[in-house]
């Protein structure tokens, strides 16, 4: 028997597991990432406390599972995106921690230069250019904003706030890096990162497929920073026997995103998965060309294997897992699970409406200063009428976001694969069927991006020969959509989407 080894490096958690020859995971281990907050807006991540973090999940997995370390035949490693540090190549020590994609420190810099004439210049020049030759490329540029999502306004912000670091970086020894390249300079010693990856830092450019000139131009970003870009599955090196007790090859670097759309079996354009933990991530496979978006859809890179290059649009919705933690923070649930019985316990939410706004409202509708609150409080609204309303929010954000994606792209849609721990309430997973009137389809697994990450190493290693044979690893529970509750709730996210007026442009 071989095993297949998959590492996930989250925003809040570490995983991994190792899988068998039928992708069954037979151990696994997980510890909690520490958030730290130094300042109001600043959320980062302490590089040396996740590096022990990361060797203490997989010595203590290898441990427990009992198997001969030498019988793993390679692992694959999904992370977060767009979350980053700077570190110098010669020593490997780190110039700062590493700022999440949820820090909001350059949040200033980023309203600064959405407004800046360089950048309406750049949006007009490509509005022209698109009116002429009609190349998406052009139509991106045409209203292309800078997010705090992205890495852009972030790394510049070190590169101006960090002791020694412009400095450094104009030397060519300071060296940049998300989760995924930086983890793979602790194994390796090799300064890389994979296309997905890439791809959602808002600083490559999935149209030419390298680092945009563009933008390392205007923000005189030194180009000796950037790793090099390779594809997502190959040989990144091996890791060290000192930490497996084998010398263990490294044959997938994936964005968490992209992996869970590999793993959740879509592989042909049109295909389209959401993920539900933190935030709603929808993502549809859109073939051999990226998607050029009006409403804030982002295009993205699924993943590069051989001559396989796969392109996705993705929509998000940044507070979803989020929402129901809030609500066990304020104590007005003990666990998550019981949500769903709560929701249904109830006929309807007794007209209060929720907007999910902690970290603003994204596609389609691109708020930043949109408040979080309740809407039509009245003595009536009980407890489980407030949980009600908390996770129809969750599914009407979706649904505009599935409405965009129907308007934006050509495909006809039969399902929605689902993952993420949200996942797991069947409320919001029959909420969904009925409002979209799709199948949903729910992974028995809520680990996705494991999955994933397992499935191309996997493909690697020859231990399954093509993609079509993986497709009967996936186990899912289906939810049929209800035409009846369909109408009823016409009225309801009718009065949800006035509720989001109320609360837009409130900061």
């Amino acid at each position: 028997m071989r095993y297949i080894a998959a590492l996930d490096v989250g925003t809040t958690t570490v995983r991994f597991h190792l899988l068998d020859e039928n992708a069954v995971t037979i151990a696994s281990s997980a510890e909690k990432v520490a958030l730290l907050y130094p300042k109001p807006g600043y959320v980062e991540i302490d590089p040396d406390d996740l590096w022990n973090i990361i060797c203490e999940v997989i010595k203590k997995t290898i441990q427990e599972s009992g198997i001969d370390p030498k019988s793993i035949s390679c692992i694959g490693i999904s992370t977060q995106r767009s979350t980053f540090v700077t570190w110098n190549l010669e020593t490997g020590n780190h110039y700062h921690n590493f700022i999440t994609w949820k820090d909001l420190r350059a949040d200033s810099m980023v309203k600064e230069w959405n407004s800046s004439l360089t950048l309406k210049a750049l949006r007009t020049g490509a509005n022209i250019l698109y009116t002429f030759s009609r190349n998406k490329r052009f139509l991106a540029g045409s209203v292309l904003k800078l997010m705090n999502t992205q890495t852009t306004l972030r790394l510049l912000w070190a590169l101006q706030n960090v002791p020694g670091l412009q400095e450094a970086a104009s030397k060519g020894t300071a060296v940049y890096g998300g989760v995924d390249s930086w983890l793979l300079y602790k194994f390796t010693g090799k300064h890389v990162t994979d296309v997905s990856s890439a791809s959602a830092t808002g600083l490559f450019d999935p149209f030419t497929m390298k680092w945009a000139d563009w933008g390392l131009n205007i923000f005189k970003l030194p180009r000796t920073l950037f790793p090099e870009v390779l594809d997502s599955s190959g040989n990144f090196g091996h890791v060290s026997e000192k930490l497996f007790g084998a010398e263990i090859p490294i044959f997938c670097s994936m964005a968490d995103q992209a992996a869970s759309l590999f793993g959740s079996g879509c592989f042909k354009p049109g295909d389209l998965k959401v993920t539900m933990g933190t935030g709603s991530f929808m993502n549809v496979n859109t073939g051999k060309e990226p998607h050029a978006s009006i409403t804030g859809l982002y295009p993205l890179v699924g993943w590069r294997i051989g001559s396989e290059l796969i392109y996705v649009a993705e929509g998000a919705s940044n507070d979803t897992g989020s929402i129901i933690e809030w609500a066990q923070f304020l104590g007005i649930i003990n666990k998550p699970s019981e949500t769903s019985d709560l929701a249904n316990s109830v006929d309807d939410s007794d007209g209060v409406y929720f907007v999910p706004a902690f970290s603003g409202l994204q596609a389609p509708i691109n708020d930043q200063l949109a408040a979080t609150g309740f809407l039509g409080l009245k003595p009536t609204s009980g407890k489980s009428h407030l949980i009600r309303s908390l996770l129809e929010s969750i599914v009407f954000r979706i649904v505009i976001l599935y409405d965009t994606m129907v308007s934006e792209t050509q495909f006809t849609y039969q399902r929605i694969r689902i993952d993420g721990g949200v996942s797991q309430n069947d409320f919001v997973m029959q909420l969904l069927a009925d409002l979209t009137g799709l199948d949903i389809e729910r992974s028995r697994d809520t680990e996705m991006s494991i999955f994933g990450v397992a499935l191309v190493a996997g493909l690697q290693a020859g231990i399954w020969k093509t993609k079509e044979d993986l497709l009967h690893l996936r186990k899912v529970d289906i939810f049929k959509p209800n035409n009846e509750r369909y109408l009823i709730y016409q009225t309801i996210f009718r009065n949800w989407k006035k509720a989001v007026d109320r609360f837009r442009n409130w900061y």
